[in-house]
C-alpha cells in the first residue's frame, strides 16, 4: 500500500505543534531523538523532519508529497505549491523595522534605502507593488543586528511577540503579510495520495472546527426561549429539552470562540442560568 509522505520542521514550534496535531487526529508517530524519518502506526503516512529552508524544493520535486510549513515560507519559496489547509498555529507576520532612533516612520522613506532580509522576494514583490526601489541585503541568520553594525537602514523578518524587536532597539513600521501553519501538497502528488490526503483533510477539519468552538449548556425559563435561541443558532439550531422542574428547558448549543463572551454575557441579560461551557474535541460535519 501506498504511503503519504509528510514534512515537517525538523526542530523547533512548528514541529512540536504538528506532532500534537497529528496525535490530535489520531495518527500515532513512532519517532525518536534527532531521527530524520518515522512511520505512523496506524496510518499510512511516513514523516520527514527536514530543514524548514529545504521543504518547499523537496515539495517541488517530488522528494515529499506534503508538508507543514509557515505560509511566509510558501510565500517566499513555495512558486507552484498549493494550501490545501490553513492551520491556525504558529503564526506571526513578515514585517519591515527600523531602529527606534531613525527618522524613518513609513514605506516611502525607504526609497533609496538598505534593507536586510531573508526574504528578498516577498520583500522585491512588496516594495515592487508600492513603487518603491531600495537595496536589499540577503542575510541567512539574525537579520536584527544589521542596523545596528551599520549594514542596514531596515530589516524586513518574521515578527511574533514582538520582543526580538523590542530587544534590538527595533520599531515596527510596516506589516507586508501575516502568516501562519499551512498544509500544502507537491504538484506531483499522485491519485492514489491524493486520496490519502483527503483523509487527513477531513480529520483535521473536525479537528480545527472543534478547536474553533465551545459547547454551551444553559437552563431558561420557557417564556424567554425563543429570545434566548435566537441568540444561539448553533450548528443549525439549539437543542432544547423540558427540564424536571416545570416551565424551564435545557438549551444546548455552540459557540464560536471569538464571540464567545459576547454572546456569554447576552445570554445572562436574555435570562438564561447555570450556563455550562464545555471544549469541543472534535466537529464531524
Amino acid at each position: 500500500m501506498s504511503k503519504l509522505r509528510l514534512a515537517v520542521q525538523k526542530s523547533g514550534r512548528l514541529n512540536e505543534e504538528s506532532l500534537k496535531l497529528l496525535k490530535a487526529i489520531g495518527i500515532s508517530i513512532d519517532n525518536g531523538k534527532d531521527q530524520l524519518k518515522a512511520s505512523a502506526r496506524n496510518f499510512p503516512l511516513e514523516v520527514f523532519f527536514l530543514r524548514n529552508g529545504d521543504i518547499p524544493q523537496y515539495l517541488r520535486d517530488g522528494v515529499v508529497d506534503i508538508a507543514i510549513i509557515g505560509e511566509n515560507l510558501i510565500v517566499e519559496k513555495g512558486e507552484s505549491i498549493e494550501v490545501v489547509e490553513k492551520l491556525g498555529f504558529s503564526k506571526c507576520k513578515v514585517s519591515i523595522a527600523v531602529p527606534k532612533t531613525s527618522n524613518i516612520s513609513s514605506l516611502k522613506e525607504l526609497a533609496g534605502k538598505r534593507i536586510a532580509t531573508s526574504y528578498p522576494k516577498t520583500v522585491e514583490k512588496f516594495l515592487e507593488k508600492e513603487g518603491i526601489t531600495a537595496n536589499l541585503h540577503i542575510i541567512n541568520g539574525s537579520v536584527e543586528i544589521a542596523p545596528n553594525i551599520g549594514l542596514a537602514d531596515a530589516i524586513c523578518d518574521i515578527v511574533s511577540s514582538g520582543s526580538t524587536l523590542f530587544k534590538n532597539n527595533l520599531k515596527e513600521i510596516e506589516v507586508l503579510l501575516k502568516s501562519e501553519a499551512v498544509l500544502v501538497k507537491s504538484p506531483k502528488l499522485s491519485d492514489e495520495n491524493e486520496a490519502i490526503l483527503k483523509k487527513i483533510q477531513f480529520r483535521l477539519q473536525s479537528v480545527l472546527k472543534g478547536r474553533a468552538n465551545k459547547y454551551v449548556l444553559l437552563n431558561a425559563p420557557n417564556d424567554k426561549l425563543e429570545t434566548i435561541t435566537k441568540i444561539l443558532p448553533g450548528m443549525r439550531s439549539p437543542t432544547i429539552l423540558p427540564l424536571a422542574q416545570e416551565g424551564w428547558s435545557s438549551v444546548h448549543s455552540v459557540i464560536n470562540k471569538n464571540d464567545f463572551w459576547d454572546v456569554i454575557d447576552e445570554l445572562r441579560e436574555a435570562g438564561a442560568e447555570g450556563i455550562l461551557v464545555c471544549p469541543i474535541e472534535n466537529m464531524v460535519q
